[in-house]
């Protein structure tokens, strides 16, 4: 199990290396955490800040603080629940969603370059054990995402 976790520690260094760099060329003005919150409601779809801290992992207060920012920028809209119109909802906005597709195509394009280094004897055993670990952290395929094909 340790050397799985450590191919695992070594392999996200260079992908969060991958993610940082394409977001940079996309919008230096955002930050990996706000990223984030946007690639959150790419996946999921509109959500409560409740449901985005949880998502992310951090104190509702944070989230907040969070969602003002990125709100402020125009990457998220703010509205009314349909349900409770007190309970406020985060939804990616028109640019949020530039952003997200732009970053993850310049990613796209990076990762390409990187797996075709790779021997192609490898290659078929990635894809089992890369969509196994991304199903057992509960990240959501990317095809559907945003009705991408």
């Amino acid at each position: 199990m340790d050397a799985i976790t450590d191919a695992l520690l070594t392999a996200s260094r260079a992908l969060v290396a991958v993610a940082a760099r394409s977001l940079a060329a996309v919008d230096d003005d955002v930050t990996l955490p706000q990223y984030r919150a946007l690639v959150v409601l790419a996946s999921h779809g509109p959500r409560s800040a409740g449901e985005l801290s949880d998502a992310l992992g951090v104190h509702p207060s944070t989230a907040t603080r969070l969602c003002d920012r990125i709100v402020a920028k125009g990457l998220v809209d703010r509205g009314v629940a349909s349900d409770s119109r007190r309970e406020v909802t985060i939804a990616l906005s028109d640019e949020g969603r530039r952003i997200v597709a732009a970053v993850t195509e310049r990613r796209r394009v990076e990762i390409e370059q990187i797996v075709e280094r790779i021997p192609q004897r490898h290659r078929r055993s990635m894809i089992a054990a890369l969509a196994a670990f991304a199903h057992a952290a509960g990240e959501v395929p990317q095809d559907s995402w945003l009705g991408w094909p």
